[in-house]
């Protein structure tokens, strides 16, 4: 087998260009995957998709007789490189089809692709398959005993209900995933599981619940010296401040929160966005009408411009 790797090694990309005519069927399927993997290696992900698409268009003419394995291989590099080019929905469903094969034939990286799987849904947004996928994901990990990839399995779970705004089902999935996370002593992806259990009881108006969830995230991250992350959990933390009506605490909590976000580089307007309409409506609150009026005109902008900003990305992919 080494002898065989080492020939491998000295196939020349020319040599798999002079190969094409010479083949034909699975062997010549081979080829083009194997150039695909190539190009890929360099980047041209262009050239390297239409290579893999290839491999794939021969494969579906030889039907029953084209090996399941070089099929699921075709369909990955259509992922991978759909992925790199921001094209993540049509990512997701080539790779679909790749876990789809994997998975009927047992074999071992079927998992592995299928948590890649899931994370492509969420970034399409289609969080009803990242669940149903996920949850498979989460299975097989337990009957493997890898408790720390069933965690975040889950941990994505939760994610993707809170984006649906299933915040009872987000909170159960985030929960199961601490009890595992914090078996296995990871300390910052406990606290991370108590952040997003806070944001799930802040959007139900469950004060004391999410104060005292965002406090734990907060107390971790702060001893990690995790800045960004003990930033966000303090946004959670001024929210419960304000649904337990200290107004003004809950202020000067968003007020700090907003001074960190703002000394960020790159700077996270998404994120400067909700904390500023926060902090606008607990003034109205306390009837500084005046400020709260400024700050939703100067937001009007912002937002134009992040919607324009989408317009683009949807504009060049």
């Amino acid at each position: 087998m080494g002898d065989d790797e080492g020939l491998e090694d000295l196939v020349t990309e020319e040599m798999l260009w002079d190969r094409i005519p010479e083949v034909e069927g699975a062997e010549r399927a081979s080829t083009y995957y194997e150039l695909s993997a190539r190009i890929f290696a360099r980047g041209q992900y262009d050239e390297a998709l239409a290579l893999a698409e290839t491999a794939c268009d021969i494969y579906d003419q030889l039907g029953a007789s084209a090996p399941s394995e070089g099929v699921a291989q075709a369909y990955s590099a259509i992922g991978y490189n759909l992925n790199q080019l921001k094209r993540m929905e049509e990512a997701a469903t080539a790779m679909s089809k790749a876990v789809e094969i994997l998975r009927a034939n047992k074999s071992s990286i079927a998992l592995e692709l299928a948590c890649t799987l899931g994370e492509w849904w969420f970034a399409s947004k289609n969080f009803e398959k990242v669940i149903s996928t996920m949850d498979e994901c989460a299975q097989e990990h337990l009957l493997d005993g890898n408790e720390y990839g069933a965690a975040n399995d889950l941990y994505l779970i939760g994610c993707a209900h809170r984006s649906l705004k299933n915040f009872r089902e987000a909170i159960v999935s985030f929960y199961e995933a601490r009890d595992l996370f914090k078996r296995n002593k990871e300390v910052i992806q406990v606290a991370r599981c108590d952040q997003k259990i806070a944001s799930c009881h802040v959007a139900l108006g469950e004060g004391d619940l999410a104060l005292t969830r965002a406090r734990k995230a907060l107390d971790v991250f702060e001893t990690a010296h995790d800045h960004i992350r003990s930033n966000n959990a303090l946004f959670e933390y001024g929210k419960a401040q304000v649904l337990l009506e200290n107004y003004e605490e809950g202020l000067n909590t968003l007020d700090q929160v907003l001074t960190v976000a703002t000394d960020e580089d790159p700077k996270d307007f998404e994120f400067i966005v909700d904390i500023e309409t926060s902090m606008a409506a607990v003034m109205r609150i306390l009837g500084r009408n005046t400020e709260a009026d400024e700050i939703d005109r100067r937001l009007i902008s912002v937002r134009e411009a992040l919607a324009d900003g989408v317009e683009s990305q949807a504009n060049n992919s």
